[in-house]
């Protein structure tokens, strides 16, 4: 009896099996669980657009105010920064949803405004600073010192990034 030599043209491919489990869910529960997790992250990736546009207005104010507070630093235009400060807020109150009303706005009835829609408790000195920014001669806008010059930014920063928007 003569053994056979196998040779590798003997070969052939092993066919792969199915797999033993399939990949869909098996019961409807997981495909609804799929479902409703889907739309959830739908609705929250909406919503969250739906506000990043609603907010551009503050992140257009901000971008001025930083390019208020860097034009501070060059007196030819430190008058003209500290002027435009009080009309940037005004412009924001105007564009935020539901602000048309603050456009006729002055004075006590301005700065109850300003409180109102803050969710922090703003100086009254803020009110008064903002008046002599706008309206006080140019002598004594500029002897305002730096260091409140620098509280007036940081509180006008904070009112634009964080104001009550009543949508």
């Amino acid at each position: 009896m003569t053994a056979q030599i196998p040779s590798i043209s003997q070969l052939k491919e092993l066919a792969i099996p199915t797999p033993p489990v399939s990949y869909l869910p098996q019961t409807w529960g997981w495909l609804l669980l799929l479902l409703i997790v889907l739309s959830l992250l739908l609705l929250w990736g909406g919503r969250r657009w739906w506000q990043w546009r609603r907010d551009r207005y503050r992140r257009e104010a901000q971008a001025r105010l930083e390019a208020l507070r860097l034009s501070l630093a060059d007196p030819q235009s430190r008058l003209a920064a500290l002027r435009a400060l009080p009309g940037l807020l005004k412009r924001v109150a105007i564009s935020m949803p539901g602000g048309e009303g603050a456009r006729p706005l002055g004075g006590d009835a301005w700065m109850a405004f300003l409180t109102r829609s803050a969710p922090f408790p703003l100086p009254s000195q803020f009110a008064e600073d903002l008046f002599t920014l706008a309206y006080a001669p140019s002598s004594r806008v500029l002897d305002i010192p730096h260091g409140r010059i620098d509280e007036i930014f940081q509180l006008s920063r904070r009112w634009i990034g964080e104001h009550h928007v009543a949508v």
